[in-house]
């Protein structure tokens, strides 16, 4: 990571670094939240790669370098069964700081959680801004993708898809996607809709800790921004 952005007094994202503005609530999360004074640096970012320094200021942002561009990051994807209670804040969370490009969730059918479409768009709208803090928070330059809930068919068609399961291999090189299912497990009509199967731990998972299992290791093979 560039020493900047790690050492930075905030890190957070604009909709335009040619014309950045803060929404109000960032800019009571920087003053009255984090005290960033006009002195300190900060560092803005579009979401997107792009990043520059600035300072605040009474009227808003002053940027004081050059746009940089960071590297894109790979491909990875982690479709899980919805966890109980908070676990999706939780989960979204986490895979955000480790740097995953998308977070998915999935139906199957042991799911113990499932979601009415007018609370699913609730739920994937407040994990959206989740997604948003911890990428800020861990000074990511690539906002992270919570896609809608799908069903299990539609996120086991994914291109280079491994199905988690206790009886599976090694993560494989050409897998960038992985799925987690229920704490009841996948049937094994699920299981043979997938042709890869990955192992995350010889013990038995919580739904979420299985995501991040999935996530530690779709990520270590190279660390995006």
């Amino acid at each position: 990571m560039n020493p900047l952005l790690r050492g930075s007094a905030a890190h957070v994202f604009v909709e335009s670094l040619a014309d950045p503005h803060l929404t109000a609530a960032d800019d009571h999360h920087l003053r009255r939240v984090l005290r960033v004074r006009d002195s300190d640096v900060i560092t803005i970012c579009d979401g997107a790669g792009g990043w520059a320094t600035a300072r605040l200021t009474t009227g808003g942002i002053e940027v004081e370098s050059e746009q940089t561009s960071g590297i894109a990051p790979s491909p990875t994807c982690v479709f899980s069964a919805i966890p109980k209670g908070d676990r999706p804040e939780w989960m979204v969370q986490k895979l955000t700081e480790i740097g995953m490009a998308s977070i998915g969730f999935v139906d199957c059918a042991r799911s113990v959680v499932r979601w009415e479409p007018a609370r699913a768009n609730r739920q994937i709208e407040r994990l959206r801004r989740v997604a948003r803090e911890a990428a800020m928070q861990s000074r990511r330059l690539w906002l992270p993708r919570v896609l809608d809930v799908v069903p299990f068919d539609e996120a086991a068609a994914a291109a280079n898809c491994a199905i988690a399961d206790p009886d599976g291999d090694l993560l494989a090189d050409e897998i960038d996607t992985v799925l987690v299912g229920p704490e009841g497990g996948f049937t094994e009509g699920e299981l043979g809709a997938v042709a890869s199967r990955v192992s995350l731990s010889a013990n038995v998972l919580r739904v979420e800790t299985a995501a991040l299992t999935a996530a530690i290791l779709l990520t270590q093979r190279n660390q995006p921004t």
